[in-house]
């Protein structure tokens, strides 16, 4: 059976570790808690435990089994569970990965809610368009023709667009669905690239960076609590941050710690991507011996920045995002209605 492809949603991720967590802090052994979990498992739920049990019997550790199902545990994950297991805290990880995965979630869902308003507003215009090509400009169009009227360019485009919408739905759907098909294609081939071209947007730059620390200390935090020695935590964080930037400056904070030198003083050298508050909280866990609270800490106070980034972002979006639609339907209502105008001046004048 193929495991590379198989993932699981957010909510079912959630539900099996956190029955892993519960029934392994009871005291059930690992291989009655499969067993148990497998009698209510269906779909890919049902795939991975069975994958799970199988290895557990031929003597493999958890990690073992949750390093094949890439799409569903990333690399960290992994990682975390594998020096539990080393540990003997596997049970006490795996609320904590249960507690990470619904702070990252409820964080997500802070980021697709602030995108909903465009990409609605989007499709609300696109809804317009369709309707004035389908049902206004043909019955505009013939009075035109009749009249053997001279019309101006933009009129003659919406004329041009709305008979080739009615003349070739058939061919323009499947050239849609290619279209799309490809797009879709492309984004799961090169889905980096596009994220970093769509967080290279003026208003989405500053976004895109805060996300990226959120989520690097949050994990960082993870890896460091579970015993990960921090040349391996920095190491793994490279690969879930987006900007290519941040992942630069975590490469060179690992360079210094290599070298001997403290993570704060790679947070200093890259002052333009890490905040003075975060290099702050870091020089004092550094002090104290705590520094994986400190990126604890530090999470916390980089979601709260991103919320405020959110909503700032939504709220100049907005008022930009309704001046360009109007902008376009007001330039669709002047192609209809300067024709009409100028026929009217023309009887006028006679």
């Amino acid at each position: 059976m193929r495991t590379e492809n198989i993932s699981l949603s957010t909510g079912e991720k959630i539900g099996l570790i956190s029955n892993l967590a519960t029934m392994l802090t009871a005291g059930i052994s690992i291989l009655e808690t499969v067993d148990s979990l497998l009698e209510d498992a269906k779909g890919n739920q049902k795939k991975i435990l069975e994958t799970l049990r199988a290895d557990l019997v031929q003597g493999e550790q958890l990690h073992t089994s949750f390093s094949k199902f890439p799409n569903t545990f990333d690399k960290v994950t992994v990682n975390i569970i594998k020096a539990s297991e080393e540990a003997g805290t596997l049970d006490v990880t795996l609320k904590d990965l249960r507690d990470n995965i619904r702070k990252e979630t409820e964080f997500t869902d802070k980021v697709k809610g602030a995108l909903i308003y465009p990409v609605v507003i989007m499709f609300v215009f696109i809804g317009v368009l369709l309707m004035i090509l389908v049902f206004v400009i043909p019955k505009i169009s013939s009075v035109f023709l009749r009249l053997k009227m001279k019309l101006p360019l933009p009129t003659r485009i919406l004329i041009f667009t709305s008979n080739l919408l009615l003349t070739q739905t058939i061919p323009l759907i499947v050239i849609m669905i290619i279209l799309v098909s490809g797009f879709i294609f492309f984004y799961r081939r090169n889905k980096k690239l596009l994220v970093n071209l769509l967080f290279s947007l003026p208003l989405l730059k500053e976004l895109a960076k805060e996300i990226d620390l959120t989520n690097f200390s949050r994990s960082l935090y993870l890896l460091l609590n579970a015993g990960i020695p921090i040349m391996a935590a920095l190491d793994l964080t490279m690969d879930i941050v987006t900007k290519k930037e941040v992942a630069n400056a975590i490469a060179h904070c690992k360079e210094l710690v290599l070298s001997g030198k403290r993570l704060s003083e790679g947070f200093k050298d890259a002052k333009q991507i890490f905040p003075g508050i975060m290099i702050k909280i870091t020089e004092a866990g550094e002090k104290s011996g705590s520094l994986d609270r400190s990126m604890q800490d530090i999470s916390e106070y980089l979601d709260y920045q991103v919320s405020k980034t959110l909503h700032t972002a939504t709220t100049l979006m907005e008022p930009l995002i309704l001046v360009v639609v109007g902008v376009c339907v007001g330039g669709m209502m002047m192609s209809i209605l300067s024709p009409i105008y100028g026929m009217i001046g023309q009887i006028g004048s006679k």
